[in-house]
């Protein structure tokens, strides 16, 4: 079986491919210090509760934004599964061209999201990532990665009007009724969830201009089937995007050996 850990701003998130279907999905908040053997605790429970072993993982592949926490990724599975991970880079083979100025610069997310967009719904497409931040990333007809958008994520935002003004409370994300609101809550929610809702149109409209043509928009991140609700723009919701993307990138690069001499005796019982 092939574990895949995707590991973000916010959340770090492993789950297990059986070659058919996932077999589990599990969600921590991201440490950047959190230690291998801290990881190892909170997955092996897991894996235990789904009925699954550390002995049932056969490869591995980790994509990260968070460079710190890539060293205590890679040793637990090193580690506790006795497996070298493949580690999503722009330096492997991803199967399309990256046509950006700097390959290197872009996120393993953003490229795990163009190669399972792509693959899953054709092209030419954009994703929309609602994450840590709001990712727009543009494939082409023939699943070449041509760029994209940053823009902050809701809940930074959200942070942002807090923080930056005194008499403003921290409100939750839901869909307004009304534009206009009618107090501060109603007002705050209504700029961040139209306001966003205007960006995802007014950006998706921009971008098939400036391309020359129609785009599929996915959606994806926990963001996502709320945001869809106020637009048309958005036409599928896949929330399982990235995790696609690390399996298809596992499926299409070697697997990786272990180096012996890296690895540690693994302990003679689950």
């Amino acid at each position: 079986m092939l574990l895949v850990i995707d590991a973000g701003n916010t959340n770090v998130v492993a789950a297990v491919h059986d070659g058919a279907s996932w077999r589990g999905t599990w969600r921590i908040a991201t440490e950047p210090q959190r230690t291998s053997d801290e990881y190892a605790v909170w997955l092996l429970t897991l894996l235990q509760h789904a009925g699954l072993s550390r002995t049932d993982i056969s490869a591995a592949v980790i994509g990260t934004v968070v460079p710190a926490a890539l060293y205590h990724l890679r040793r637990l599975v090193r580690d506790w599964f006795d497996v070298e991970p493949l580690i999503a880079r722009s330096t492997i083979n991803w199967g399309f061209d990256i046509k950006v100025d700097n390959p290197g610069e872009v996120g393993a997310d953003r490229l795990l999201n163009a190669l399972a967009g792509h693959r899953t719904y054709g092209g030419p497409l954009v994703v929309i990532d609602f994450g840590t931040a709001t990712t727009f990333d543009v494939v082409d007809a023939d699943g070449s990665y041509v760029g994209g958008v940053i823009a902050p994520g809701i809940n930074l935002s959200i942070e942002a009007l807090h923080r930056a003004a005194a008499r403003l409370p921290r409100i939750g994300i839901g869909r307004p009724q009304a534009v206009i609101g009618r107090n501060t809550v109603a007002a705050m929610q209504s700029g961040i969830y139209w306001g966003y809702v205007a960006m995802i149109e007014g950006l998706v409209a921009r971008m098939q201009a400036e391309y020359g043509g129609r785009l599929k928009v996915i959606g994806t991140g926990g963001l996502a089937p709320l945001l869809a609700e106020g637009t048309m723009v958005i036409g599928h919701i896949d929330p399982d995007l990235t995790l696609d993307g690390l399996r298809m990138l596992a499926e299409q690069n070697p697997v990786p050996t272990l180096s012996r001499d890296r690895a540690r005796l693994l302990p003679d019982h689950d």
